[in-house]
C-alpha cells in the first residue's frame, strides 16, 4: 500500500470482483455505462514491474472482462488502456464503446461530438447485473 494513492486507499468504484492479486470495479464515468477497471492490488507503477506469471494473469483477466462485454453488450469497440499518468498505480481500463456514445469514435477523454443518449445508457445499465454475474463466474476460474 502506498499512502496518498487513491487506488491503494479506496476501492475506486463499485466493486464487482476481488481476487488475491487484483479487483475489478465498475467505474462511475458519466456517458460510459460499461466502463470497468482492473486494479492491481500491489502498488506497482508499470505493467513490466510484474513477474511474467503475474503479467499473464493480469492480461487473462483483462481478456475475460473484454470477452464478457463483447458477448453481453455487442459494443462497436472495446477500449483498453493503462495510462497511470494521474494515478501511477497499475490499472487497466476496459471500456465498451458504442457508436451512439457522445465521444465515439474519439477517445473517452476527447471532447464530446454529440449529446449523450441517456435512454441507451440506461438500457445498458439494466444489463450490467447479468454481465457482471458472467464476469464473476469466469474470473473465479483464474
Amino acid at each position: 500500500m502506498n499512502a496518498g494513492c487513491p487506488l491503494c486507499e479506496a476501492v475506486g468504484g463499485r466493486l464487482v470482483f476481488e481476487h488475491p492479486q487484483f479487483r475489478v470495479i465498475h467505474a462511475d464515468e458519466p456517458g460510459f455505462p460499461a466502463f470497468y477497471r482492473l486494479v492491481w492490488r500491489d502498488h506497482v507503477r508499470e505493467f513490466s514491474d510484474l513477474a511474467p506469471t503475474l503479467r499473464a494473469l493480469c492480461m487473462e483477466a483483462v481478456a475475460l472482462i473484454e470477452t464478457c462485454l463483447r458477448e453481453q453488450l455487442a459494443p462497436a469497440k472495446i477500449n483498453l488502456a493503462t495510462l497511470g499518468n494521474v494515478v501511477p498505480h497499475l490499472h487497466w481500463h476496459v471500456i465498451a464503446r458504442f457508436e451512439w456514445d457522445a465521444h465515439f469514435p474519439a477517445p473517452v477523454w476527447a471532447t464530446a461530438q454529440r449529446e449523450r443518449d441517456v435512454a441507451r445508457e440506461a438500457e445498458i445499465a439494466l444489463r450490467l447485473a447479468a454481465l457482471e454475474s458472467l464476469m464473476v463466474e469466469r474470473l473465479r476460474s483464474l
